[in-house]
């Protein structure tokens, strides 16, 4: 029988196995179980980090990041801010009871000082510097390197033309770098060829952007960090110290020293408001505003005066003083039941309307004997008989004819247990305060109202005009206006600004004539100058050697001859 594969295989395992060969018992190659290839570990911690280093340092992650932080400043323009307005905050309360709570928990009444507006600003700021200065350290090595060597067709580049001249190749080089040169060109002479280089202002630009942007983000991180904010109301005759006991509200920076507070102080004599008084629209509508101020850098410094305005902000001790508001101060005298003055004073109201400014305050005489007193009253600058008749309203914002409503109390204004009190606002209505019986009347300049039962007078005096100034101080502030026009001009620049590449060859002909090769290469659409550098480069060879003139020939037809 003859012996096939299969039949001398068997024949040899049986040998095999009789001899104890266990090698030669093992199954064939073909036939053997794949061996396990070892499982991949995975990157590691450090491999994550690089990963997520890498991720967060690209351009398309610092979009999205200032895009995050374009639009979580959206809620900070729609609605009222702490820091500017903290009673339009505590008025969106009183009317979004339900919502005001939920919104309050985003932090969305203080959105730039909320933990997550810090993150995304510190991320962005990380993103950019990741991305932007191992850019910029490539773009100071290119701007140093030489330019790129002469390609070896430059016929196939955007840009090409070929002429033929007298002059020998090492002068037609010599000539091409001195025009080069003379436009600004980095130059780099080559075996037979010159290459040229300009343009990385365009680049520098764009790098420029990104720093100043970059720049920027740090001023005003800067300026959050060491500057403060404060907002004060001061009355007409009334003077301002800038100290931290008389701000009405005092916002810090987080590294920002309160004894460092600089010593000036603000005096306001007079306060103007112009009205639109044209029918129509906007009839009523304020225009103007205008606070003359006197102010000292130091105590023992000169007094300046300065009419401030909105837009218009006075720059004292570091810090910018801004206009923000106005309103209106009845003046009050109240004497006691003993006849002895318990209060005389201005009294800032609150608008209750925006329109013709309508006012509420409260009067507070803990002073007064035997008992305290205490009063409510209604302000109208323009007191005009409503339109049914029965009621009160103010025709005008300005104070025209200026008339009082009063509510007179008695008791215990609640003062004296040393409980922080509103100014705005009478505590214990009904219990510790009593409305006194018949203790209303409406008043005008200089009337005088007597309390029923001996309890005392109040006297309206006239009406002063308050203001609500801002005082900020931004370190960061100079630092960032600087970073935003290197930003603009860098812009400008990257726009203005196109990569440029010339290259030049020139070689001996085969009738003795020098044939010059120039090829151009621009970032973006071609420029004019390509032109002009090879319409210079002819021109050499139209003044000849020796300067006489000879005629300039087509390129094709010279490569014809």
């Amino acid at each position: 029988m003859a012996k096939t594969p299969e039949n001398v295989e068997t024949a040899a395992r049986t040998a095999a196995e009789e001899t104890g060969d266990e090698a030669a018992t093992a199954a064939p190659a073909g036939r053997q179980a794949a061996a396990e290839t070892p499982r991949p570990r995975g990157i590691g911690l450090v491999g994550w980090l690089r990963w997520g280093w890498r991720q967060l340092t690209t351009m398309r992650t610092a979009l999205i990041l200032l895009f995050l932080v374009a639009l979580g400043s959206v809620p900070g323009s729609i609605l009222p801010q702490r820091g500017q307005a903290p009673e339009k905050v505590a008025e969106y309360f009183e009317k979004h009871k339900t919502l005001a709570p939920w919104l309050d928990k985003l932090s969305l009444f203080d959105v730039f000082a909320a933990p997550w507006f810090a993150a995304i600003y510190i991320l962005l700021f990380v993103s950019l510097a990741g991305c932007v200065l191992p850019r910029a350290v490539k773009h100071y090595r290119a701007m140093r390197a030489r330019p790129p060597a002469a390609p070896r067709n430059l016929g196939r580049l955007p840009q090409h033309a070929r002429h033929e001249t007298d002059a020998s190749p090492e002068e037609a080089l010599a000539e091409a770098r001195a025009l080069l040169r003379k436009r600004r060109f980095r130059v780099d002479a080559g075996d037979g060829s010159v290459a040229a280089e300009k343009g990385y202002l365009g680049e520098t630009g764009n790098l420029l952007f990104h720093l100043a942007l970059l720049a920027l983000l740090f001023a005003l991180g800067v300026g959050n960090l060491f500057g403060y904010r404060g907002d004060i109301l001061v009355t007409e005759g009334k003077t301002f110290a800038n100290s931290l006991s008389h701000y009405d509200q005092f916002k810090p920076g987080r590294w920002f020293d309160t004894d460092g507070l600089a010593p000036f102080s603000l005096a306001l004599d007079d306060f103007k408001a112009t009205y639109e008084t044209t029918e129509g629209p906007n009839k009523g509508q304020a225009t103007d505003y205008d606070a003359r101020m006197r102010f000292r850098e130091t105590p023992d410094g000169p007094e300046k005066t300065y009419h401030l305005k909105v837009n218009h902000p006075l720059s004292v001790g570091g810090a910018k003083v801004y206009l923000l508001n106005h309103g209106y101060a009845p003046v009050f005298t109240v004497r006691d039941a003993k006849g002895n003055i318990a209060f005389q004073d201005a009294v800032p109201f609150l608008p209750m309307e925006q329109v013709n400014y309508t006012s509420e305050g409260v009067i507070k005489a803990p002073d007064a004997e035997p008992e305290q007193l205490a009063f409510y009253a209604v302000l109208w600058p323009t007191a005009v008989p409503a339109k049914n008749g029965d009621q009160i309203e103010s025709g005008w914002p300005a104070p025209l004819r200026p008339v009082v409503s009063i509510a007179s109390f008695k008791g215990d204004v609640g003062l004296d247990s040393g409980t922080p009190q509103s100014v705005y606002k009478l505590e214990g209505l009904g219990k510790s305060l009593k409305m006194v019986k018949d203790g209303r009347q409406l008043l005008n300049p200089g009337q005088t109202f007597k309390l029923p039962e001996g309890a005392g007078s109040i006297t309206f005096d006239g009406v002063r005009e308050w203001t609500t100034l801002s005082v900020n101080h931004d370190p960061g502030r100079m630092p960032a206006l600087i970073a935003a026009i290197l930003a603009v001009a860098g812009v400008v620049a990257s726009f203005m600004v196109r990569r440029r590449r010339v290259w030049v060859r020139a070689v001996a002909g085969d009738d003795g004539r020098t044939v010059v090769e120039v090829g151009g290469l621009t970032l973006g659409h071609p420029t004019p100058e390509f032109d002009e550098i090879v319409a210079a480069l002819r021109g050499g060879e139209e003044r000849g050697p020796d300067g006489s003139g000879a005629g300039e020939t087509a390129p094709d037809t010279e490569s014809k001859e």
